[in-house]
């Protein structure tokens, strides 16, 4: 029997630092349409949906071919809204409308446009094959190692990482660190619907380029995401 994933594109209303975020245009399209087009490509999604508090996100993704089936509560579309109780609250509610059981929550957010739906594909063939409760996509954090990292304690630079020495040594040669890139993050039902977590205990991970795993949080980042749709769309 196949797996049942529900895939959910969390698109609240609310933004401050890009105006209306998710469905600003950007390289000729809604900013949501990047990620619903590819989410669309993969066949193992039994149903994808968006979750937003806004009747004209909730128009957008529909004019897309997303369902929207409901619209989130407003205490869950705050800035200080967490992203686990949105799914939980997503997940319970397609369930009492599909009258199903879904084996596994897909998270994919619209601030991360150039992720693919080979890469929704690897976290699905991942989390089938082995005894894990997530697969989260993530990123190099390339010359942005956390043994450079500093803090300032008044005006001195302190090491975030005491290693009794000034770490200078090339970037290449330092141990690799990942960070999560907000791409894909896919866990079992237990996770949300009980632990009511996004990622679960045992979590295991898949690398992206970091010209994929642009993550707009600001108007550089949708610069940057811009540029690189553009170039994508001439290949």
């Amino acid at each position: 029997m196949s797996m049942k994933i529900l895939a959910v594109i969390p698109a609240r209303g609310g933004s401050k630092s890009v105006p209306r975020k998710n469905i600003a245009h950007i390289a000729g399209k809604p900013l949501l349409s990047f990620t619903v087009e590819e989410a669309q490509k993969v066949p193992a999604i039994t149903d994808l949906v968006v979750s937003t508090d806004d009747q004209e996100i909730a128009s957008v993704a529909r004019s897309l071919g997303v369902q929207v089936p409901f619209l989130r509560p407003t205490e869950l579309a705050t800035d200080q809204a967490q992203s686990a109780p949105v799914l939980r609250h997503c997940l319970l509610e397609m369930e009492a409308l599909r009258g199903l059981r879904y084996d596994a929550v897909l998270m994919l957010q619209p601030t991360t446009p150039l992720r693919q739906a080979c890469h929704i594909e690897t976290a699905i063939d991942m989390l089938v094959a082995y005894e894990c409760d997530s697969v989260v996509s993530v990123v190099s954090v390339g010359g942005y190692h956390p043994f450079r990292m500093k803090r300032l304690v008044g005006k001195q630079l302190i090491n975030l990482i005491d290693q009794g020495f000034e770490d200078m040594r090339p970037r290449q040669v330092l141990p690799p660190v990942y960070i999560r890139n907000g791409a894909v993050y896919l866990s079992r039902r237990h996770v949300v619907a009980e632990q009511e977590q996004v990622v679960g205990s045992v979590c295991l991970g898949f690398e992206m380029g970091a010209d994929e795993s642009v993550n707009i949080d600001d108007r550089l980042d949708f610069k940057m995401a811009e540029i690189l749709l553009k170039e994508r769309a001439t290949w």
